[in-house]
């Protein structure tokens, strides 16, 4: 079998290979040498068809004298201590779009995956729920981490709830938490303002917490693309509650409700009317609405916007049929609802947990992302084909002069990417 496969990749994939052909002589060219290699017996498990091989040493896709060996087992040890700065520098190296940092980056997400499963931590959610809740303990103590994706549109006091939110999780409840805050973009010269860390000032200099801003990079939905990875690490490092804010602009940031357990929309007391609770895309999928800055002489506004949505919900089929969506009122400002708010999350996920709702789900976000990697990295394969490029610039022009359509071009161009790739 002939493998062209580059240097910087030769050792990644013979690696890989090591699982599919046993006492096989295996042949590969690239740029520099070439030579036949006889694999040793390994490990393998068959699963429809496919042998997955579980990573016994986190770099082994590396030569051991290399950068990259020394790079991803100094990252995997700080995760595994915990530690911040090693954290910080993990997502930066998975939100790389370097070739040769993103196959570092895979590398070191799929060792924190692996040792996840095999030997999970203990967490201190799993002791909350021990210690705080009595009945049903066989189903919950399975919940390790919580994911809580947080939207509403820009002055409904995000920055602010999830401040006082991660405060009381942390300083109240001794959890770790993590918060992955997503920056609009600019389409023109694609800097982010990152601000989020700014506005939570006190919750970025707890112990027991992380806040980590990330720009979308024009990704739609919300969330940016590697939200998800950034979110595993969190989980790699040993943090029990992850919350996601999104860039929050309208109502189809519905992205991180595919990377999360639960979704949470916060509005003001100014956010709309009942029709607005009709409304299908955000509406539909989250599992709490929260009327927030409800004090002060905006109290008898929460109030009213609160009767609303709980009235128009009531005609939205619900996303679980284990929950009804509950609208609550919460201040940022004094921390009303905070305490009744955490206790129905509670009651949020013995929910899914005694139905085994739970695991299914985070099956289907695994499935989701792995498809949105799927698009995302055919869509930069393509912009960057030979093929491809050859015909843009002209074909370009004749969209731009309307003598062709545009769905003839995007087929020329589709058809010279699929079959001379």
């Amino acid at each position: 079998m002939l493998l062209k496969i580059s240097n910087l990749q030769k050792t990644l994939f013979l690696r890989k290979l090591r699982s599919v052909f046993q006492h096989k002589t295996v042949k590969f060219s690239c740029a520099s040498s070439h030579g036949d290699y006889k694999f040793k017996d390994t490990p393998k498990v068959s699963y429809e068809g496919l042998y997955v091989q579980d990573l016994q040493n986190l770099t082994e896709h590396f030569d051991e004298s290399s950068f990259e060996y020394r790079t991803v087992q100094r990252l995997y040890q700080g995760l595994c201590s915990s530690d911040r700065a090693s954290l910080a520098e993990s997502i930066t190296l998975v939100e790389s779009g370097n070739s040769t940092k993103k196959h570092m980056g895979q590398t070191l997400l799929q060792s924190v995956m692996s040792q996840m499963k095999s030997s999970p931590r203990e967490s201190n959610l799993t002791k909350f729920f021990e210690e705080n809740v009595t009945e049903k303990k066989d189903t919950r103590t399975e919940l390790r981490t919580m994911r809580i994706g947080i939207t509403g549109p820009p002055g409904a006091g995000k920055s602010t709830f999830i401040e006082n939110f991660g405060i009381y999780l942390t300083k109240k409840l001794g959890l770790k938490v993590a918060v992955l805050a997503v920056d609009p973009s600019s389409n023109r010269t694609g800097g982010s303002l990152l601000g989020d860390k700014t506005r939570m000032s006190q919750l970025s200099v707890e112990p027991m917490a992380y806040v980590r801003p990330s720009p979308s990079q024009g990704e739609l939905g919300g969330v940016a693309r590697n939200t998800m990875e950034a979110l595993l690490l969190c989980e790699g490092a040993g943090y029990d509650v992850m919350i996601i804010e999104t860039v929050g602009v309208g109502q189809s940031e519905v992205a991180v409700a595919d990377m999360t357990d639960m979704f949470v929309l916060l509005i003001p007391p100014a956010g709309g009317d009942e029709l607005q609770g009709l409304k299908r895309g955000i509406i539909e999928n989250c599992d709490f609405v929260l009327v927030n800055k409800a004090d002060g002489d905006l109290l008898p506004a929460a109030r009213k916007i609160q009767t609303e949505y709980t009235s128009a919900l009531k005609f939205i089929p619900r996303k679980h049929e284990e929950w009804r969506t509950r609208v609550r009122r919460v201040s940022s400002l004094n921390g009303d609802g905070i305490d009744d708010l955490w206790l129905l999350m509670i009651d949020f996920y013995s929910a899914l947990l005694a139905s085994g709702k739970f695991e299914s789900m985070r099956m289907q976000q695994r499935k989701i992302w792995m498809w949105h990697h799927i698009h995302s990295d055919i869509l930069q394969r393509f912009k960057k084909n030979l093929s491809v490029t050859e015909k843009l610039h002209s074909l370009t022009k004749l969209v731009e002069n309307g003598d062709v359509t545009p769905g003839v071009a995007s087929d020329i161009l589709l058809d010279n990417f699929f079959n001379k790739n």
